[in-house]
């Protein structure tokens, strides 16, 4: 049992502090990284915890517990705080994956609904140019650009795009937009949204949904600068509009513009690949292995408290 609270308290402890540690990242890919390992580092840890709480000897011992809870209860005794803790923490746990999957099955049922009644105006209203990702141009003054997930994803722009652009900030538009499907990121916004919505119950859960959008904003950021210089993705970024882009989409000017800005602004130099590879790898293994540090450290402070020197 006290391996499994100190377990607890390592994934307790993570979900309080790691948001702080997050966003000292400087490189937006090797951050959304770490916050995706951080949260999976998170959940397994607890659950982890939960089960050897429901399993007190790891397992060996399940049907002495369960045999151990029926005559305490058949005999009118009390069962051990073990049995308790333990049934209770499976119950938690399997509360906390059940309201996890009914988010998430309930988010994504809504954004393919969303998704494919955009999809059916835009065959109607749109000029479709086509490539990897199919671009759709809609004539309308306003410069609006933003990109919808499927198959294949859409990246969707507007007229005003080349009206109020120069065409190298509109190819910067463009590719913002490409790198998104590239990357998945809708997903990986996806994801984070169910998470906050299911279990806003720490800080790096709760957080994570703004934090990501954010993120995979200015990596797109930098993969559109790494082709045309962060000057003209600024550039662009000051003329293009957000207004009239989906819930369902990621348009580049919605989320953290202030600090996208002024990122781009200070950024002369992009991420090289092979160290951005070896960080994110870094960033990963020091997530998952961070509870379980924490959790054998508490383990060391009790035992030199509790243990005699004999």
């Amino acid at each position: 049992m006290t391996v499994a609270l100190a377990l607890l308290l390592g994934s307790i402890t993570m979900g309080w502090l790691a948001p702080r540690l997050l966003r000292r990242l400087s490189d937006p890919v090797v951050a959304v990284v770490a916050w995706l390992t951080s949260i999976a580092a998170v959940m397994t840890t607890s659950a982890v915890a939960m089960v050897l709480l429901l399993l007190p000897e790891h397992g060996l011992g399940a049907l002495d517990t369960l045999h151990h809870c029926w005559e305490s209860v058949r005999h009118g005794t009390t069962p051990t705080i073990e049995v308790i803790s333990g049934l209770t923490g499976g119950a938690l746990l399997t509360a906390l994956l059940v309201r996890f999957a009914i988010v998430g099955a309930r988010s994504a049922r809504q954004r393919a609904h969303a998704r494919e009644e955009h999809r059916s105006v835009l065959r109607l209203a749109g000029r479709r140019e086509p490539g990897a990702h199919p671009t759709v141009w809609l004539d309308h003054d306003r410069p609006l650009a933003f990109s919808l997930p499927g198959k294949p994803g859409l990246v969707v722009a507007t007229e005003g795009l080349r009206r109020h652009l120069t065409p190298e900030e509109v190819d910067a538009v463009l590719d913002h937009e490409r790198a998104h499907l590239n990357g998945h990121h809708h997903l990986l916004v996806a994801a984070a949204d169910a998470v906050a919505t299911a279990l806003p119950i720490l800080p790096l859960f709760k957080r994570a949904a703004s934090s990501i959008r954010e993120l995979v904003e200015m990596s797109a950021d930098l993969a559109a600068a790494r082709t045309h210089g962060a000057d003209t993705v600024r550039a662009a970024l000051l003329r293009v509009s957000c207004h009239g882009a989906p819930d369902s989409a990621l348009a580049m000017s919605r989320d953290a513009l202030d600090v996208r800005l002024d990122r781009l602004q200070w950024r002369r130099r992009m991420p090289n690949r092979t160290r951005r590879l070896l960080s994110s790898g870094i960033a990963s293994i020091t997530a998952m292995a961070l509870p379980v540090v924490t959790a054998s450290a508490a383990m060391f402070a009790l035992m030199l408290l509790t243990c005699s020197p004999s």
